[in-house]
């Protein structure tokens, strides 16, 4: 039950990671995700990549058995990233989203504690609190993507800003 509860954390996460970034690289669709109007276009399309490069490195190795050590490691850099954003969402007085980067660190490092005996020894948490933790994390995710996709966007004008109604 525990690797499944795993795989599904991971799973879930490199889908997300996938979709956040394609956007970002391509151009296309980046008017769902909040604030990037303010960021330089390279900076844009490094965070595309970087998301779309930790997506793959949480499922490519096991799935390809070699290199599984990486999959913890990326789950860290995925949760400080993810911490990351949350604090421009908090700095933005963007409350949702805020919710949304935390429920996403927190999988990820539940992912980071349920493989960190791939790379090394040592006191670990009991299998049962990681898959509780996953088992509540994965519905919170759900329900936050949820309401986020229900909120209107901001119309636009040509240049991309915000028009104020």
């Amino acid at each position: 039950m525990f690797d499944i509860a795993l795989w599904l954390a991971q799973g879930l996460l490199a889908l997300f990671f996938l979709a956040a970034g394609l956007p970002k690289v391509i151009g296309r669709g980046i008017d769902r995700w909040v604030g990037f109007e303010d960021v330089p276009r390279m900076l844009t399309i490094v965070i595309g990549v970087s998301e779309v490069a930790g997506a793959a490195a949480l499922a490519l190795p096991p799935l390809l058995g070699a290199f599984e050590w990486i999959t913890p490691l990326v789950s860290i850099g995925i949760a400080v990233v993810s911490l990351m954003a949350g604090g421009f969402h908090v700095r933005s007085a963007e409350w949702l989203p805020a919710v949304e980067t935390a429920l996403w660190a927190a999988l990820a490092g539940s992912v980071a504690i349920g493989r960190w005996a791939e790379i090394a020894s040592g006191p670990a948490l009991p299998p049962v609190t990681l898959t509780i933790a996953i088992a509540l994390l994965v519905p919170a995710i759900v329900v936050n993507l949820f309401l986020l996709t229900r909120r209107p966007v901001a119309p636009r004008n040509a240049e991309g800003t915000p028009v104020s109604g």
